[in-house]
């Protein structure tokens, strides 16, 4: 008897030992970067460490993207544009990616980060059956990328406190807040890794003199800041400007103000800490839905879900949603057409500070065409 149950307690660790090398090898692939193909518009690839050399070889340096106007072309503005600082958020994601690989700036200059917070790639949250990765296709085969987690990887900062004391402002906020990126801001050179990472990104924002700082994010259809324009106060007047140019052309988008007792949200820290102009930019994304069905990579394409469709019928959405859904490819189009209009507009304020960007595809051919056939 004892040689059976002997026999039987082996066999349970070989098939226990088997699941977690499976788990391992499944959780390290998230590790890997996804590959951006820079566009001939590309004039330098640096890393966040360059404006804080402590982050060096940490899980948060992330590549920084520089695409300025030639010699002797108008000197113009700095724009930034932030994508991936909560990584299950694709289409500010995915949109950085094209404008890394489409963009040429024949006047001023454009400084794009797709993954703000890279640690965020490295791992997704279990209880939400996230899928690792979704595909975008293209004509020349599919391009894998990944789908990350909302906050900094708790293997590159552990243990969450109970209760995460913003610093300077002393909000108090839930403890797993202290990984959230868009919670840390203007940072700290000495803190976490999340408020190193704000604090090199608000470094830029100062020594680049950026003009105009653009954070991409998504929330879900039921979420009450959803499609909108989330703006500071300095950059109200502009953000006004952009909401009417893009309600003219057909894409509804709202517009509300960065609230003043809420710190260490982009638009709020670097429109107070920065002389930049700071908004952040909302679609509507299925997938982070707590209403929503099997949650898969269909679900993070598509944008189609039936119980969403079903909660829209009832009026428990603040976005239209119909058979549809709510597509990446529409989803990055509208971030793209943001980004254009709020880069175009910006000179109009102050004509020094004029920036020209050409090769973006337009919202229309993003919609037809798909996302994909853009990418390289």
């Amino acid at each position: 008897m004892s040689s059976r149950v002997s026999r039987s307690g082996m066999a349970v660790v070989a098939l226990a030992l088997a699941v977690v090398a499976l788990s391992a090898r499944e959780f390290r692939a998230m590790w890997r970067t996804d590959e951006i193909r820079p566009g001939p518009g590309v004039t330098r690839v640096g890393r966040l460490s360059d404006a804080q050399p402590a982050l060096a070889g940490t899980p948060g340096d992330t590549a920084v993207y520089t695409l300025a106007a030639p010699p002797g072309a108008p000197p113009g503005g700095t724009a930034l544009v932030l994508g991936g600082t909560h990584a299950d958020e694709p289409a500010g994601y995915l949109a950085a990616v094209v404008l890394v690989e489409t963009a040429i700036v024949t006047a001023g200059r454009l400084i794009v980060i797709p993954r703000a917070n890279a640690s965020g790639f490295t791992y997704n949250v279990p209880q939400e059956a996230h899928p690792q990765r979704f595909e975008v296709p293209t004509p020349r085969g599919p391009r894998v990328f990944t789908f990350g987690a909302r906050a900094t990887n708790p293997v590159h900062q552990w243990p969450d406190p109970q209760v995460y004391t913003h610093r300077g402002s002393g909000q108090a906020l839930s403890g797993a807040e202290t990984r959230n990126l868009n919670r840390a801001y203007p940072g700290r050179a000495d803190g976490s890794l999340t408020e190193r990472i704000a604090f090199a990104i608000t470094l830029l924002v100062r020594d680049e003199r950026v003009d105009l700082a653009i954070d991409l994010h998504e929330a879900a259809p039921e979420y009450p800041v959803v499609n909108t324009i989330v703006a500071h106060e300095r950059a109200t007047e502009l953000a006004a400007l952009v909401n009417v140019n893009l309600s003219g052309s057909g894409i509804t988008i709202g517009l509300e103000p960065s609230p003043k007792t809420l710190h260490g949200l982009s638009h709020r820290e670097w429109g107070d800490a920065t002389p930049a102009l700071a908004v952040l930019m909302e679609t509507a994304n299925p997938a982070q839905g707590r209403l929503r069905g099997r949650t898969d990579a269909g679900l993070v394409v598509t944008g189609r879900d039936r119980y969403f469709l079903a909660a829209a019928r009832r009026r428990r959405l603040n976005v239209p949603f119909d058979e549809n859904g709510w597509p990446l490819d529409l989803r990055v189009a509208r971030h793209l057409a943001g980004v254009t209009q709020f880069v175009s507009d910006l000179g109009m304020f102050d004509e020094s500070k004029g920036i020209a960007v050409t090769g973006v595809p337009a919202y229309e051919d993003i919609v037809a065409n798909g996302v994909g056939a853009y990418l390289r």
